[in-house]
């Protein structure tokens, strides 16, 4: 019995070693050599998808593609009955070969009535050659156990010959692509032809993987791709430096800007574990120290920003993470609330997480909630922490959001780029470059996410549409002047465009001009602050608009060139009091100019000159309110305060009525609201006054500190935390804020309070609903409009000290 064991067993081994399994599937013919194979089960599909296809139309005009195209002309001979495989190599001359396998029908290759078409027989000891010329175009074919092989190269096809061994690594990633795709691709990370996916060309196909075997589902506008990589040895980052890791959720894209060129992020649950890998990859100690930093760290991303770079590190412990820096809290800046602080070690992160991270300049970071931010370049820091607060970030992005859909959450690795990477990345694959934007792919991304011995790879290249998001925000421009700011800024009128530009003053009382793109347009040195908001006015009747204001000590009219009108500015020896009041009763521009100064009101023409028949002499005590005029039923009606007056005077000065009221105003303004004149007690009560002289109180439980501000039909109060739009009540956290703002644009009431405290701005609608997005960054009052020729308003607020931001609400 033994024996007869020995003598079967020595006979199976035998066998094993002598016979050669016959080969019936299309795999089991690739050539040795190729290190691209394409799978089709349409061939037809497969032409009409490239032909249609927005993305790979742009390539066409390409060297590589013509050349492609060229050689594939033969394909138009073939009528295939279900799977052909296209496999492409490189010769001895590093000559594109390209071999055709698919089973042989009678009907696949028919010769009748082809033009241009040459055939000759060409017959070896063990083969027999079909010698085939189409149209210039050379190639031999022959079939093999009833599978059909055509070739650009004879070689090659001795080569099946010859060589009839099957690659069974290659037969197990083939056997993993779908049936029911547009095609798919296996692709040899030794291939000349595709050179890396990534930002940073370090990241190559070759250093990732060994094989990739993907399905590629094409339509008009996106190509979505999935299938798997495969690596064959441990000099492969996906196969060595994520084994045994689980892949966590990406959040990297919560820190990266919407302007960067993309991002690349990394995850583990357990650093200790990819640490270990590492070094095993880098053939370090695996006893090496690491840093105490990334202890409680599952996810690194690097964002992009044209050559600069930043370093996320997303933290499952803040407060460890933050005691494992204990010692690099010198700070070196501080931005929108955020410090930035010194980092002393420029190489941690390349000596860490090489071949991932490269950068080794790394100098300050900031944190932002769990995120610790890591770069060289301060306004790269600064660019993240605004679009970060202002949560415009990947993200958000419409795009992004489309593209994540089709993702999984979680990833080992992921690269989102723009359009412009992604153009510089396919750059790197053609002798010439793309002279397409590639402007409507916005967001592109691709992921790998560690299994067992190999990797799961998802893509997607999706052409965006052009439409803008309703209800997003975004940050426009960041303005910053040489100067600490002043005065609220505000929008003012471009009487050559119609659009808006911007007039703001700084703490050494330089008023700038700047128009809606960011440019200064001028800036002027004044005598002093300007008061309250700066009017326009058209004192040459002729539809161009100077600024008109005041300051402490001069009346100023300046036009849109920077420059004093005659015989402006009017120096006054008194101080002036309140801001600059311009009436124009008749509309005809015949202004007057409502100069306060303490107890007294001057009125002036445009030449600056004292109008004759105004009576009002002065009044009992100091005004506390900028004169306001309202004409009802063509009557005028001026009116002003004092701590325990009305005053309501005609143009002329003289009484209209003496209201009597009891009890001490406020320092609030007054406003026309229900046709009736009205404004608030010291003690928060709302004063209503008709055109009769009634007088009506209402107790609206106001407190001592409160802002009132009115239209005709609305009426908005702050009380402590309690803002009143209306009948609505916005209950608010408790801060610092400014007094409430309204505007009515486009038949439509927006309310704007800003929280100095946690530089935050608000903005309502008139049943007190919080428009989208808000609250946004800013530490001033807003103005807002539409300051250019679109539909979209924006507003503007001041930034940092020295900055303004403008804002676009869509």
């Amino acid at each position: 019995m033994k024996f007869l064991y020995l003598t079967l067993l020595a006979f199976i081994i035998f066998s094993c070693s002598t016979t050669v399994a016959k080969r019936t599937n299309l795999i089991d013919f690739v050539p040795e050599n190729a290190t691209i194979i394409i799978k089709t089960s349409n061939l037809e599909e497969l032409k009409s998808s490239i032909k249609n296809s927005d993305f790979l139309s742009k390539f066409s005009k390409t060297t590589a593609y013509q050349n492609l195209e060229s050689k594939l002309e033969n394909l138009k001979l073939f009528k295939p009955n279900g799977e052909m495989l296209i496999c492409f190599s490189n010769d001895a001359n590093d000559s594109l070969q390209y071999s055709i396998i698919t089973k042989y029908t009678p009907q696949l290759f028919k010769r009748d009535s082809i033009k241009n078409y040459i055939e000759e027989t060409l017959k070896y000891e063990n083969e027999t050659l079909t010698k085939s010329t189409f149209n210039n175009n050379t190639f031999y074919s022959t079939v093999i156990d009833s599978t059909f092989f055509a070739s650009s190269s004879k070689s090659i096809i001795d080569g099946v010959f010859a060589n009839p061994h099957m690659n069974e690594e290659l037969i197990k990633i083939y056997n993993s692509t779908s049936d029911d795709k547009t095609f798919s691709i296996i692709i040899n990370a030794n291939s000349p032809f595709i050179k890396s996916f990534f930002i940073d060309e370090a990241l190559s196909l070759k250093a990732l993987t060994s094989y990739m075997a993907i399905d590629v589902d094409v339509n008009q506008n996106a190509i979505y791709i999935n299938g798997i990589t495969k690596a064959t040895d441990t000099t492969k980052i996906l196969n060595n430096i994520f084994k045994n890791t689980i892949p966590q959720e990406n959040q990297t894209q919560n820190v990266t800007p919407n302007t960067s060129d993309g991002f690349m992020s990394f995850t583990f649950k357990n650093f200790k574990t990819i640490n270990s890998n590492l070094n095993a990859f880098h053939k370090k100690d695996s006893l090496s120290e690491s840093s105490p930093i990334f202890e409680n760290i599952t996810e690194v991303g690097v964002i992009y920003e044209g050559k600069n770079r930043a370093i996320a590190l997303n933290s499952i412990d803040v407060i460890a993470t933050e005691d494992a820096l204990i010692s690099e809290q010198t700070i070196v800046d501080a931005y929108r609330g955020v410090e930035i602080y010194n980092f002393s070690k420029p190489s941690l992160f390349s000596n860490t997480f090489s071949p991932l991270i490269k950068q080794n300049n790394i100098s300050k970071y900031c944190i932002l909630d769990t995120f610790f931010v890591f770069s060289d370049n301060v306004a790269m820091l600064q660019n993240i922490i605004s679009n970060y607060q202002n949560k415009t970030t990947y993200s958000e992005l419409s795009t992004f959001i489309k593209i994540k859909e089709q993702l999984s959450n979680a990833s080992s690795l992921l690269l989102v780029v723009n359009n412009e990477s992604l153009k510089n990345i396919l750059n790197r694959h053609f002798e010439e470059n793309l002279d397409d934007s590639f402007s409507s792919y916005n967001t592109s991304a691709l992921q790998f996410i560690y299994d067992t011995n190999f990797a799961h790879f998802n893509a997607i290249i999706k052409k965006s549409k052009n439409v803008v998001v309703q209800s997003s925000v975004s940050e426009e421009l960041n303005i910053k002047l040489a100067s600490d700011i002043l005065t609220k800024p505000q929008f003012v009128t471009n009487h050559l465009t119609k659009e808006k530009e911007i007039v703001v003053q700084d703490v050494k009382n330089n008023l700038y001009l700047i128009s809606n793109k960011g440019k200064i347009l001028w800036k002027k040195q004044l005598e002093g602050a300007v008061l309250g908001t700066i009017e326009q006015i058209d004192i040459f009747k002729n539809g161009r608009l100077q600024l008109a204001f005041a300051t402490p000590n001069r009346v100023y009219v300046i036009d849109r060139d920077g420059k004093d009108v005659t015989p402006f500015p009017g120096k006054f020896n008194d101080d002036i009091t309140q801001p600059l009041s311009v009436f124009d009763y008749d509309k005809n521009k015949d202004y007057r100019l409502f100069v306060t100064q303490g107890k007294n009101i001057l009125v002036y023409d445009v030449n600056l000159k004292l109008v004759s028949g105004f009576n009002f002499k002065s009044a009992k005590e100091a005004i506390i309110s900028q004169p306001k005029h309202f004409r009802i039923s063509g009557k005028d009606y001026i009116l002003f305060k004092t701590e325990n007056t009305m005053h309501v005077i005609d143009r002329t000065g003289n009484n209209r009525m003496t209201p009597k009221t009891s009890g001490t105003y406020s320092n609030q303004p007054i406003y026309l609201y229900n046709n009736k004149f009205i404004t608030t007690t010291s003690n928060g009560q709302l004063i209503s006054i008709d055109t009769k002289g009634g007088v009506s109180t209402q107790n609206l439980n106001l407190s001592e500190k409160h802002n009132l501000e009115a239209s005709s039909k609305t009426l908005v109060t702050l009380s402590d935390n309690k803002l009143t739009i209306k009948t609505n009540v916005v209950e608010m956290e408790f801060g610092t804020y400014t007094k409430p703002e309204l505007f009515y644009i486009k038949d439509k009431i927006y309310v704007a309070i800003t929280d100095l405290q946690t530089q935050k701005v608000y903005l309502y609608d008139s049943l007190g609903n919080l428009i989208p997005n808000f609250p946004l960054y800013g530490t001033s009052e807003i103005s807002l409009d539409n300051i250019d020729k679109d539909q979209s308003l924006e507003f503007i607020t001041k930034g940092d000290s020295n900055s303004l931001l403008i804002y676009r609400i869509n």
